[in-house]
């Protein structure tokens, strides 16, 4: 067929819109986010996984599809404990990640479940804007490690046999913590302590590996806990177990993102925080009647046992962390200001 001037024409116009496209197309970016916890849907199932999700979903939105946020629940993309290290070397993109995992690489990040320092959900969000949490977020960034989204949890004790309550319950028990912080303290009252990821607990206590695990709510309900526990000491109202999981990303990925998408991921972050709180203390609610349904025998922590815990978490775990150097000093020393 011979090639027309209005052809040519045509195609000389079109040329430009397919190169366009085609560099539209390459600017499309894809980012991993994966966690340890149960998969849900966007609006059911445990409210770190929907968290995940609806960030996914608003990023994907604002920036026109220009970035899309694929989830990978329940370390389906890779091992628990493998995905802190991997962001810091941009292995993994993203990450809803229990901040005190990262201990053994950052001691600092143990402050994220430093036992009875944290006792409400108040003092926990204050720490954003306050002076730890600037301290904290400039550590992390000096490890390769961008803070997306704060969000804090308070947890419970749920007990194969007899209850975890007091510190004088704890002798004898096989008990995870969930921190070497909180291993600590739960030495110093005369537990024995084992280490594993919370999506580890449910064969831990089927097996009699262990008697108690300390762990979030929101983790007691998803790992279905209450089936294999007689007893529930609740984090609702007040708490020594409040641990920090955040969503983080890897500086490398974060850096090489355009200015106005990385505002975006970080926009979205400081949004979903009010969502991640009020699943979280829904949660501590919600514990005690599943848990009470299946069974257990539910009870809270008054003021005077809260005390008690402290006086023993000052003198071993908090005593630990501030020696271990200058900048751990400085982390207890600024969050003991949050009141």
């Amino acid at each position: 067929m011979a090639l027309t001037r209005r052809t040519l024409v045509a195609a000389g116009l079109a040329a430009p819109a397919l190169i366009g496209l085609g560099r539209a197309a390459q600017a499309a970016t894809t980012l991993k986010l994966s966690h340890q916890f149960p998969g849900g849907t966007i609006d059911e199932g445990d409210f770190r996984d929907r968290m995940c999700r609806k960030f996914a979903a608003a990023v994907k939105e604002r920036s026109k599809g220009a970035i899309e946020v694929q989830v990978y629940p329940g370390s389906s993309l890779m091992k628990t404990n493998a995905q802190f290290s991997a962001m810091r070397k941009g292995a993994l993109d993203m990450s809803l990640y229990p901040l005190p995992y990262a201990g053994g690489e950052v001691p600092e990040t143990n402050i994220g479940l430093m036992p009875a320092l944290v006792t409400s959900y108040p003092q926990a969000m204050a720490w954003k804007t306050a002076p730890v949490g600037r301290k904290l977020t400039e550590i992390l960034l000096a490890k390769n490690i961008v803070l997306v989204s704060w969000v804090w949890q308070a947890g419970g004790v749920a007990s194969r046999e007899r209850p975890l309550v007091r510190p004088e319950d704890a002798k004898g028990l096989k008990v995870r913590g969930g921190s070497r912080e909180m291993d600590l303290m739960m030495k110093a009252a005369g537990a024995a302590t084992l280490s594993l990821p919370s999506n580890e607990s449910y064969a831990a206590m089927q097996t009699g590996a262990c008697d108690a695990v300390i762990t979030s709510s929101t983790s007691l309900i998803s790992f279905r806990l209450e089936e294999l526990s007689k007893s529930l000491t609740s984090g609702r109202g007040r708490s020594y177990w409040f641990m920090l999981e955040p969503i983080m990303m890897s500086k490398t990925v974060f850096d090489a993102l355009p200015k106005d998408q990385q505002e975006l991921i970080m926009a979205v972050g400081a949004e979903l925080e009010s969502f991640g709180q009020e699943g979280a203390q829904a949660d501590d609610s919600r514990v005690e009647q599943i848990f009470g349904k299946a069974g257990a025998k539910v009870e809270t922590l008054d003021e005077a046992t809260l005390g008690k815990w402290r006086d023993i978490a000052r003198d071993s775990a908090w005593k630990d962390y501030a020696a271990k150097s200058s900048s751990c000093a400085e982390m207890l020393k600024l969050a003991e200001a949050v009141a």
